[in-house]
């Protein structure tokens, strides 16, 4: 019996869509997958929570160059939303469907191994799309930052009891927080991710609390002349957009496509300032963890007025520091694992590099 003999016997055998998974039959029992196939069972097996998908997110934003992310989440019924907003580069309109398939990346000379595994191998979004009910690209242009969008089902992905409990965060011996306890909810998912890049600022609440906070930062950094003369809001990055809303029904028109969708009787309290902005996962994490009997030493989380570094200044400081550890690299053979890290603390500010010893 010829070897196509065989696998047409294989097929035969078992259903149709079968035969669109096998490349060659093996022989007992054994066979080998489609590429697609097998793409589709590792992207399966990937994402196994809605709180995997929260952490992809976040990686994908940070590997974006994204200094800022705001990330809106809450459940209606069944299902858990959640729209993740940065100010990284952005996807080009001609890709927004393409970053879906798998194997599509824009690090093609690199890649991050952190502390949740691999990232780069173009297979996050698509691992997120194949589990969850809708993923998409709500806006998004080259140098625009971005907006992405998705629905997950709960009876089918599965989540955490506790969605509302923050973990607990303390100092360790070397002055870093780490969070020491508290469910593994996307809460949790959040602060770990902020606590690994104390550089970013991640900002993690509901739709509404998210646009307000969008709006209130936007307007307090940009000139009144780029919002008020403004004819089109495409050109404004993905999340000033909201900033530049004439009035609540234009408001609730820019957040329904950015993913993050209000009222208009919302839309009126965050245009007329009632609703406050969040303070970043950093600053919130921060004050609890601070010492009790710290109280006459002023906190750069808590108090605005004192030390506070701009992340545009922390990615300058951050390039800055690469380039002189490039001396010594060269001449003692050593790689960068990844960005250093740069933690501001009270009355500090540390830098850690992590290395590899090329061979």
């Amino acid at each position: 019996m010829t070897e196509r003999d065989s696998l047409i016997d294989f097929v035969s055998a078992v259903s149709g869509d079968a035969y669109l998974k096998v490349e060659e039959n093996l022989g007992d029992g054994y066979v080998r997958l489609k590429v697609s196939e097998a793409e589709r069972r590792q992207a399966k097996h990937d994402i196994r929570s809605v709180e995997d998908i929260v952490i992809e997110l976040l990686r994908n934003a940070r590997d974006a160059h994204a200094r800022r992310i705001f990330l809106a989440n809450h459940r209606e019924g069944e299902e858990r939303v959640l729209t993740i907003i940065d100010d990284g580069v952005g996807v080009p309109a001609s890709l927004h469907e393409r970053i879906f398939e798998p194997r599509v990346t824009s690090k093609l000379e690199s890649m991050v191994i952190d502390e949740w595994g691999v990232h780069g191998r173009g297979m996050a979004l698509f691992s997120i799309r194949s589990n969850v009910a809708s993923a998409r690209i709500a806006a998004s242009d080259h140098h625009k930052g971005a907006s992405i969008h998705v629905v997950a089902r709960i009876s089918e992905l599965g989540e955490r009891a506790d969605q509302s409990t923050w973990p607990t965060v303390e100092r360790n011996e070397e002055g870093f927080l780490r969070v020491v306890r508290g469910p593994h909810n996307v809460v949790r998912r959040t602060v770990e991710f902020a606590l690994e890049h104390p550089g970013l600022e991640v900002y993690l609440g509901s739709p509404t609390e998210i646009v307000a906070t969008m709006f209130a930062i936007a307007r307090d950094e940009l000139d009144s002349s780029d919002l008020l003369f403004c004819d089109n809001l495409s050109r404004l990055p993905v999340w000033q957009r909201a900033a530049a809303a004439s009035d609540a029904v234009e408001l609730t028109d820019v957040t329904a496509e950015l993913g993050v969708p209000v009222s208009e009787r919302t839309a009126h309290r965050v245009l007329a300032g009632e609703l406050h902005p969040l303070r970043h996962v950093m600053e919130q994490v921060s004050d609890e963890a601070r010492p009790a009997s710290d109280e006459s030493s002023p906190d750069i989380y808590r108090d605005r007025r004192g030390l506070r570094i701009h992340h545009t200044d922390l990615a300058e400081f951050r390039r800055d520091l690469e380039q002189a550890f490039d001396t010594i690299a060269e001449r003692y053979y050593l790689q960068l694992r990844c960005e250093p890290k740069v933690t501001v603390g009270r009355d500090e500010i540390r830098v850690r590099f992590e290395v590899d010893k090329e061979d």
